[in-house]
């Protein structure tokens, strides 16, 4: 921040490794009074979306950046007036209407009305009652997240009366029975259903595209029994209630250990040199409503079971709600996939560039085991590791899924 009379400048706060990340919304309007901690840009990285809130109260004096414009860490985003510099709200100024030569900048209705309902200044002087917007322009105040929440589930706002503060739509709120939905656009003959990516998935769109054009991959395939694994967990979550332990809390502290006796998978390629990482950071796929995104887990070799299942249910809840921060996805070393919760046999995962590996897992199975003098039922989980073969070869790969195998058969090897 810098002061500039009794306007203090609102930069792009620090947002980790990121640079020239893409604003995508913008939630004021120039004249509109904002509280500390109110909503000002939405910004969004290659995996994830990022409000800026106000660091102080004030009224919007000058935007600096328009939707589509890309900022970096201390990009100025607007100038907010405070009365007498000490950051209390100033009076709520009229709302200026936009010049003509903007008119065609890429804006809400929503966010373009939303000063007004702000200020509270919407109604016309005259003494004449004005008429009502029309339905496309009825006032919405609502969060990226919940306009996208809105859309996923084809409810038009309009219809939504919010209960949040100052008339804030809330998720609640769109729990509420009978909302009314959008008109579809019926598509042209011989032609279906348009349906526009959301940003995350054309971002992921591009990301797994120069993956897969760039790493020639490689698939390892394993089975592992995890007979007494599953018994173990479900005696842990019968002991305690704090947190739910998952298989893949399991899995992530089995690959941590894992990476420790094969370093060499925990890499990036740096033109001729392999820059091999200490850090056991591990990042696991989450399925959002809005396309897939990668949280990390950051030193997994130094947490405990029940803390790794306590950050893997919170990272996930934050991933569902679009409220991840830029160090809830950067920094991983690995990445696991699991589709346990919907089935599959084997699949094969895409490498997460700069990273050299990905676990894929599928969902556990009762089969039939020899065990020298009988068929037995034990539960195998197919694993399925997938490698940039320019760093790894066929032979590291297999060892690597047999040491995998080998700890979760016996996690007790976590130890060594």
């Amino acid at each position: 921040m810098a002061a500039v009379g009794t306007q203090l400048e609102v930069t792009v706060p620090d947002i980790g490794d990121f640079v020239d990340v893409p604003v995508i919304e913008i939630l004021v309007e120039r004249g509109q009074n904002v509280a500390e901690e109110d909503p000002l840009v939405v910004l969004e990285s290659d995996k994830a979306t990022m409000e800026v809130p106000a660091p102080f109260a004030g009224v919007v004096a000058e935007l600096k950046v328009s939707v589509g414009d890309k900022v970096s860490e201390g990009s100025t985003l607007l100038l907010l007036d405070v009365a007498g510099g000490d950051g209390a709200a100033a009076p709520a100024a009229e709302p200026q209407r936009r010049p003509s030569s903007e008119a065609g900048a890429p804006r809400s209705v929503e966010s373009a009305i939303a000063a007004e309902v702000q200020s509270g200044q919407g109604a016309s002087p005259a003494p004449e009652a004005p008429a009502p917007p029309p339905p496309s322009e009825v006032p919405i105040y609502a969060s990226p997240a919940v306009r996208r929440l809105a859309r996923e589930r084809g409810i038009d706002l309009t219809s939504i009366q919010g209960t949040g503060r100052k008339g804030r739509i809330t998720k609640e709120d769109l729990e509420q029975p009978a909302p009314k939905a959008a008109p579809a656009t019926a598509p042209a003959a011989g032609e279906g259903e348009r349906v526009a990516l959301t940003r995350i998935q054309q971002l992921s769109r591009d990301a797994v595209t120069r993956s897969w054009q760039t790493i020639p991959h490689v698939t390892q395939h394993e089975d592992a029994d995890i007979t007494e694994l599953e018994a173990f967990r479900k005696q842990l979550n019968a002991e305690q209630s704090d947190v739910k332990v998952t298989m893949v809390a399991l899995l992530l502290k089995a690959c941590s250990a894992t990476l420790d006796a094969f370093p060499r998978f925990a890499s990036s390629l740096d033109g001729d040199e392999l820059v091999i990482k200490r850090e056991r950071h591990l990042g696991f796929a989450a399925d959002t409503p809005n396309g897939l995104v990668v949280p990390v887990i950051r030193d997994v070799d130094e947490k405990g079971l029940l803390e790794i299942a306590g950050d893997l249910t919170e990272l996930s809840g934050k991933a569902r709600e679009g409220k991840l921060g830029p160090k809830d996805i950067s920094g991983a070393v690995f990445t696991i996939s699991s589709l346990g919760g919907i089935g599959g046999t084997a699949f094969t995962p895409i490498v997460n560039l700069p990273q050299v590996a990905i676990l894929g897992v599928v969902r556990h199975a009762t089969k039939p085991v020899w065990n020298g003098s009988e068929f037995v039922p034990r539960l195998i989980l197919p694993l399925s590791l997938s490698y940039d073969h320019r760093v790894i070869d066929g032979a590291a790969a297999a060892r690597f899924c047999v040491h995998l195998k080998g700890v979760l058969e016996d996690l007790r090897r976590v130890l060594l």
